[in-house]
C-alpha cells in the first residue's frame, strides 16, 4: 500500500490513520472541508497532500491526476449528538458514501474501507461480533447501516474489496467535548465534582492511536470483504475507567454516582474483536492508562 485517500481526514480517528500512515512512509490524499478549523491536527510532511473539498462535492472531484491503493470514507456529515437523530440530515450521508465508492473507482483504488458505527447494532446485551445482527435505533445508526450495504453493493459492481469497520467508543486528543471522557478529565483537572450515572455498563474504551494503527493495516493486509469491529477487545464497568481516570488526573478527587433506579438490566458495550487481531495480527497496546495520561498532558499543554 503506497498511497491512500482519506475523507474526514481531520476527525480524531482519520488525523491518527494519517499519522500512522506517514509514519509507514505511505502517500496520503487528505480530504478536508474548505477553511476546516482543524487542519492543524495534520502533519507536515511532503507524503501529504492536502485537498479541500466537502463531503456533498465529492461527486464533482475530476482534477487529481494521481492514482490510489485504498481509499479510507472516514468523513461524515452531521456527528453532534443534537443531530444524530434527524432523519433529514443524516440521509445525505448515504449518497456521500456512495460518492466516495465513485470517486475510488476513478482514482484507481483497489479497496475501499468505510468508517460504519457500533450504533448500527442498536442495544444489545451481549459481547457484539461483527456477524451480530443489526437493530440501528437512532437515525444515525439507521444511516451508517444503510450506507454499509448499499457502499458494499456498489464496490461488488465497481469491482472493489469492500471492507465496512464499526467502531466502538475511541477516546483521545482530539474527542469530542460532549463525550464522558472530555467531560471527567476538564472536571477533575479543574478540582470540581464530576457526576456521573451509576456507571454498572460494561465498556469498551480504545485509543485513537491504535485505532489509527488498525485502520492502516486493514488498508494493508486484508484482501477480501469484512465487517470488523474497532474496539480494544477489552471490557469492564464504565465506573472502573472513571476511578482509573481520576487517579491519574486527581488522585483523590470528588465525583458522584447516580443511584440506579431499578433492576433493569444496562447496557454497555463489549466487542469482540478476534477476527480482526487475526487478520491484521495486531492487538491494541495503549492501556486505558496510559492514554488517559497523554491526554492530560495534550489538553494541558493546549
Amino acid at each position: 500500500m503506497r498511497k491512500i485517500i482519506v475523507t474526514g481526514a481531520t476527525s480524531m480517528i482519520g488525523a491518527a490513520l494519517i499519522r500512522e500512515s506517514i509514519k509507514r512512509e505511505t502517500e496520503v490524499l487528505a480530504i478536508v472541508r474548505e477553511h476546516s478549523p482543524h487542519i492543524d491536527r495534520l502533519p507536515e510532511s511532503k507524503l501529504l497532500k492536502v485537498y479541500e473539498c466537502d463531503l456533498s462535492s465529492l461527486d464533482a472531484i475530476n482534477d487529481v491526476s494521481d492514482t490510489y491503493d485504498v481509499f479510507y470514507h472516514m468523513g461524515w456529515g452531521h456527528t453532534s449528538k443534537e443531530e444524530r437523530n434527524n432523519p433529514i440530515l443524516q440521509e445525505p450521508n448515504i449518497k456521500y458514501t456512495l460518492d466516495a465508492v465513485n470517486l475510488a473507482k476513478r482514482l484507481g483504488c483497489r479497496k475501499f474501507i468505510g468508517a460504519g458505527s457500533q450504533a448500527e447494532y442498536g442495544r444489545v446485551n451481549a459481547v457484539i461480533t461483527p456477524d451480530t445482527p443489526v437493530n440501528p435505533l437512532t437515525a444515525y445508526g439507521m444511516a451508517k447501516y444503510s450506507a454499509g450495504i448499499m457502499s458494499s453493493k456498489l464496490c461488488e459492481q465497481s469491482g472493489l474489496i469492500h471492507i465496512w469497520t464499526r467502531i466502538f467508543s475511541v477516546y483521545g486528543c482530539y474527542d469530542r467535548e460532549e463525550t464522558m471522557i472530555s467531560y471527567a478529565v476538564d472536571r477533575f483537572l479543574k478540582g470540581e465534582t464530576a457526576k456521573f450515572s451509576s456507571g454498572e455498563q460494561m465498556w469498551d474504551y480504545l485509543y485513537e492511536d491504535d485505532a489509527g494503527r488498525m485502520f492502516y493495516l486493514i488498508g494493508e493486509l486484508v484482501n477480501k470483504n469484512q465487517v470488523y469491529c474497532i474496539a480494544s477487545g477489552e471490557s469492564k464497568p464504565l465506573k472502573e475507567y472513571i476511578m482509573e481516570l481520576r487517579d491519574v488526573c486527581q488522585p483523590g478527587g470528588n465525583c458522584e454516582f447516580a443511584k440506579k433506579e431499578d433492576d433493569r438490566c444496562t447496557i454497555g458495550l463489549q466487542a469482540d474483536i478476534n477476527s480482526l487481531v487475526r487478520d491484521i495480527g495486531y492487538k491494541p497496546e495503549i492501556s486505558f492508562k496510559e492514554g488517559i495520561e497523554r491526554v492530560i498532558c495534550w489538553r494541558k499543554s493546549y
